[in-house]
């Protein structure tokens, strides 16, 4: 043992009793510390810290202390350790520390045992801080120290101090280069507790472990992979990982399943749509490249060929010498299997994306891309001229008189079970259920008909017939045929053999060739005539074939009369499929019928992108120009308010100031003629109660009898003319708001005019007309009036009237008839006209009503044109701000098409006339 394991393990004092039998340490170490003293100069230290292991292993730690501390030579340090021991063992554990902290030496054994000390006085004293400082310092110091690691990670583990134990376990990794320790680190990153650590952290580590085991290395970048995936610090993670392997330069000589796996799920995740390309494309290139270097044989064409896709749209991004090898990569790979599968998983996301974008595309191309799918079936396509007998044959084949001449509509053919017809357009789809219906379906151009019914040769041939219209001239097959012609898998050109073969004829079958190069193009010489055995006609047949060849050498001809029996034209035509057939590679070519239509597709959604920007440009102009016109509108309303306010008004205030009018003239006069009421036995001192009550019945009886009839009369009238006025304003608006939904193209105004107020005036008049009127009683002569009249003619009438009492009713009459009533009358008149002078202030707010709901449909509809032209704006302007946000998800259907058909294809094009 070593004098350090035996100070470590304070066994030193064995040095001293060794050799001796039986000794007792502190009798041994007490006789050699006596004769020590003997000496003329005495060094008792190194007994005095023997015998205080001795002591300290028996317990005696105050006596143990005493010897330590009297230790003077270059065992000091280890003693006042050891004097910190017996603290701790004491349970004085903050004067243990003072102790620790004050041992000075060099030796890094001693320095680690103090630190390991430490660390355990700090966790018993609950100083977490301390003991991770101390435990951190001992691995720093001495890393190879026994179990100093050790102890440190199970303490960072149950402490659950992650980062220091993932930064202990990266420091070992790289120290040790131990796979056990890199087998501890991707523990971790498996349990999460890196995800938040920096990716370039572990770009060294990740170095260190691929020139120890590549194995490892895969296992470890797979963890942190994954790790990263659903965070922020994903794409900082591929980055790095790049980086590090386009470093490196990993050859593909070893197996990289995992990494090929996740570079493949990566780049898809990143191509799906979820982030803008510009936020990812400086990842692309080195993405690709690592990932063609390390992929598995069946990820080569994957990866190979996006390369070359990523590169066509983005030439400046991929270096040439790694297109290069792409491309090579490419030739040499496994052709890819999954092409028709992928590339309907890529034409169904066109459509829902556009779907959810509002665009509107071909729906005939779904159900193109559907029957493209069915490998079950073979796909032949039929046209010629109207005058070729293509419709003959046709319903040879069917059995059944379906084709016709002319028709404008291309009719698939299927065999089903059950009988299903569908007519499709640009827009939609629906079903066909009456035979009439069918046949308007199939005059009408761009309409698609899909007809499966019960067929029985087309069952036994596993056939499927496309019904082209009948050709006119050479041109038109480009426009209504052309979107069919990728549908087909062979095409059959019907030629009348009745006569000689035209140039007409065979340009429109060289202009087929021109648009679908790689589809087989075979002949139908079809004999209408019924003396088709002549010699005439079989040499006609024979020239018409030569010239076909001279054009199709491949071509096969088949020649069908419409004289000969049935069947076995069937069984002849039958074996002429089974030819047609041989030699097609179908799902290879059907794949490139699928990414045929989705490149049309893509095509279209371009063109619906600037649609939808002119759409709003003249959206946003068409409202702008309906706001002047509603606003006209408003205008053109508030006008006519105004104006059938003031007729009605001033119509109203005639009738009533015609009624006031007359009042004061009326009620003047009744009150003098009530002079009658006094004679000669009138008793002055009643008389004027009798004239009140007379005056006042004349008045009321007056204007219940002969003023409320007149007026009710005279407002009836008005009532009528109102009604007209208001009539006449509903007629306009009605006609304002036909010339509104003119525009608009549907009923979107309708002005509905309050006619209640009609009613309530209606119900005002006969109120106000009805009678029996209570005027307040006025008083029109007072007893006081009497009395000044009788003083002041007491002088010089007394005489006279006490001689002639006649005279003085007569001049108490004269005195009736010439007094003047205009304050009392006009108090009466106004308290009669009251309740139509009040009425005639509603008239105002009654004609306003009435006019409330044009003015609220106006302003709602104003309101609605505003918010449409300010969201159009909005969108308009994010179009234009941010185009790449349309773009982008184009431009990746764009990559994933190119891809496929490299995967497909190779370098071959397919698109030549599209």
């Amino acid at each position: 043992m070593t004098m350090e394991k035996q100070l470590i393990s304070k066994s030193y004092y064995h040095t001293f009793i060794e050799g001796i039998k039986d000794a007792d340490p502190i009798k041994t170490l007490g006789e050699l510390y006596i004769d020590e003293q003997q000496n003329e100069m005495p060094d008792l230290s190194y007994i005095r810290f023997a015998q205080g292991e001795v002591y300290y292993l028996c317990k005696d730690f105050e006596a143990a202390i005493f010897k330590w501390e009297n230790v003077s030579n270059e065992l000091k340090p280890w003693a006042q350790k050891n004097i910190a021991d017996a603290h701790a063992n004491m349970n004085l554990l903050a004067i243990a520390e003072d102790y620790y902290n004050e041992v000075e030496t060099e030796s890094d054994v001693l320095k680690t045992e103090v630190l390991l000390q430490l660390f355990s006085l700090y966790i018993q004293l609950g100083k977490h801080a301390k003991a991770v400082d101390s435990i951190k310092n001992a691995v720093e110091l001495n890393p190879d120290y026994p179990d100093v690691t050790n102890v440190a990670r199970v303490f960072f583990e149950d402490q659950q101090d992650w980062d220091n134990a993932v930064d202990l376990a990266v420091n070992e990794s790289m120290r040790t280069k131990s796979l056990s320790w890199f087998v501890v680190l991707e523990e971790y990153v498996e349990q999460g507790h890196t995800k938040e650590i920096l990716p370039n952290y572990f770009s060294e580590v990740l170095m260190t472990l691929y020139n120890i085991d590549q194995n490892h290395f895969e296992s470890l970048s797979t963890a942190l992979w994954n790790s990263y995936k659903q965070n922020d610090l994903y794409f900082p993670w591929l980055e790095e990982i790049n980086n590090l392997l386009l470093s490196i330069e990993p050859g593909r000589s070893g197996v990289w399943s995992k990494l090929s796996n996740l570079f493949r799920l990566t780049y898809f995740e990143l191509m799906n749509g979820k982030f803008l390309i510009r936020e990812f494309s400086y990842l692309i290139p080195s993405h690709l490249t690592n990932w063609m270097k390390i992929s598995t044989s069946s990820d080569a064409v994957i990866a190979s060929s996006a390369v070359l896709a990523w590169s066509e749209i983005y030439p400046s991004d991929i270096e040439a010498s790694i297109i290069s090898e792409a491309e090579s990569l490419l030739s040499r790979s496994a052709r890819y299997q999954d092409g028709i599968e992928d590339g309907f998983k890529l034409f169904k996301s066109i459509m829902e994306w556009a779907e959810g974008e509002g665009l509107l595309l071909d729906k005939r191309y779904e159900w193109i891309v559907q029957e493209l799918q069915d490998l079950n079936q073979y796909h032949l396509m039929i046209t010629g001229t109207e005058t070729s007998g293509k419709s003959s044959f046709v319903n040879t084949l069917l059995d059944e008189e379906l084709s016709e001449d002319p028709a404008n509509a291309t009719v698939l053919y299927k065999d089903a079970d059950n009988a299903q017809i569908h007519a499709i357009t640009n827009e939609g789809e629906r079903s066909i259920a009456e035979h009439n219906d069918f046949k308007e379906s199939i005059k009408k151009q761009e309409t698609f008909i899909s007809c499966k019914m019960p067929v029985s040769f087309l069952n036994e041939n596993k056939l499927t017939l496309i019904d082209t219209p009948g050709l006119t001239d050479q041109d038109q097959f480009r426009s209504d045929g052309n979107q069919y012609l990728y549908l087909a898998d062979s095409l059959l050109f019907v030629l009348n053999a009745d006569s000689n073969l035209t140039g007409n004829e065979l340009d429109m079958a060289v202009r087929i060739k021109e648009q679908a190069p790689d589809l087989p193009i075979h002949f139908l010489l079809c004999k209408m005539d019924r003396n088709t055995d002549s010699q005439e006609a079989m040499v006609r047949t024979e020239k018409i074939i030569a010239r076909i060849d001279s054009y199709f050498s491949n071509a096969k001809a088949f020649t069908f009369s419409t004289n000969a029996e049935r069947k076995n034209q069937i069984n002849d035509f039958s074996a002429f499929t089974k030819s047609m057939m041989d030699g097609h590679s179908l799902e290879e070519e059907r794949t490139a019928k699928i990414l045929y239509y989705i490149k049309k597709s893509i095509q279209l959604l371009l063109e619906k992108r600037e649609e939808v920007e002119y759409s709003l440009m003249d959206n946003i102009e068409w409202n702008e120009e309906m706001v002047t016109k509603l606003k006209g509108a408003q205008n053109q309303l508030c006008d006519i308010e105004e104006n059938t306010v003031q007729v009605i008004k001033k119509s109203y205030s005639k009738i009533i100031e015609e009624c006031r009018q007359d009042l004061t003239i009326k009620i003047p006069e009744l009150i003098r003629k009530s002079s009658e009421v006094v004679n000669e036995d009138s008793d002055f001192g009643k008389i004027h109660m009798e004239l009140n009550d007379k005056i006042n019945k004349r008045i009321n009886n007056y204007i219940e009898e002969a003023v409320l009839p007149d007026l009710y009369v005279e407002l009836q009238k008005w009532i009528e003319n109102s009604e007209r006025e208001l009539n006449d304003s509903q007629a306009y608006l009605d006609e304002m708001s036909e010339s509104f939904n003119h525009l608009y193209g549907k009923e979107k105004i309708y002005f509905e005019c309050d006619s209640k107020v009609l009613y309530d005036w209606h119900r005002d008049m006969d109120r106000m007309t009805r009678g029996n009127i209570q005027l307040t009683k006025a008083t029109f002569i007072s007893q006081f009036t009497i009395s000044q009249f009788l003083w002041k003619s007491a002088g010089k009438l007394m005489g006279a009237l006490s001689k002639n009492t006649e005279t003085l009713h007569d001049k108490y009459k004269q005195y009736i008839e010439g007094k003047d009533y205009s304050k009392t009358v006009e108090i009466i008149i106004d308290e009669f006209m009251q309740q139509f002078e009040l009425f005639e202030k509603s008239l105002e707010r009654d004609i306003n009503i009435f006019f409330t709901d044009p003015d609220k449909v106006l302003n709602a509809i104003l309101a609605e044109t505003y918010d449409e032209i300010e969201e159009n704006k909005g969108v308009l302007s994010d179009m234009r701000k941010r185009p790449e946000l349309h773009r982008n998800p184009i431009t990746l259907f764009e990559i994933k098409l190119r891809q496929y058909e490299w995967m497909t294809i190779e370098d071959e094009r397919i698109y030549k006339n599209s």
